[in-house]
């Protein structure tokens, strides 16, 4: 099996609500505030050292039975500018996609440097979606 590294789009960062071990690399998030600050329209959304999905994105991952990712809550909310930017737009529901896996084994993992890697299945089922600003090259374990 192929497996790819993604780099997704960052509409956004760590909010207020966001709680952080940072003695720790990657830090270890135990509750995700994703704030928006724009939006480009791509269905899976980082921020260091998380990534969200939307729930149709999250939907389509437990029906694929997708390895290597657990899903929790993540409290989403905009903050300057991104009313400037999208006035009246409103944002879809967001799932926190959990990395638990091992790259180049499950179809979730990070490499070694902490970058997103996903089996072609995975790659295959997200391009159904919006991911128009999402980097992908092939990963090189």
């Amino acid at each position: 099996m192929e497996y790819w590294v993604l780099e997704p789009e960052v509409a956004g960062g760590l909010g207020e609500g966001t709680l952080m071990e940072r003695r720790t690399h990657p830090p270890t998030v135990s509750r995700l505030h994703y704030a928006f600050q724009s939006w480009l329209g791509d269905e899976l959304l980082t921020t260091f050292p998380c990534y969200i999905v939307t729930e149709r994105v999250r939907q389509a991952l437990v029906r694929l039975a997708a390895t290597g990712c657990a899903y929790d809550e993540v409290q989403v909310t905009t903050e300057y500018p991104f009313d400037e930017l999208h006035p009246g737009r409103r944002l879809p529901p967001f799932t926190w996609l959990k990395i638990t896996g091992r790259a180049g084994v499950d179809d979730f993992g990070l490499s070694a440097d902490h970058r997103l890697v996903v089996s072609s299945r995975v790659l295959g089922c997200l391009r159904e979606f919006q991911l128009a600003h999402c980097q992908t090259e092939a990963f090189v374990g």
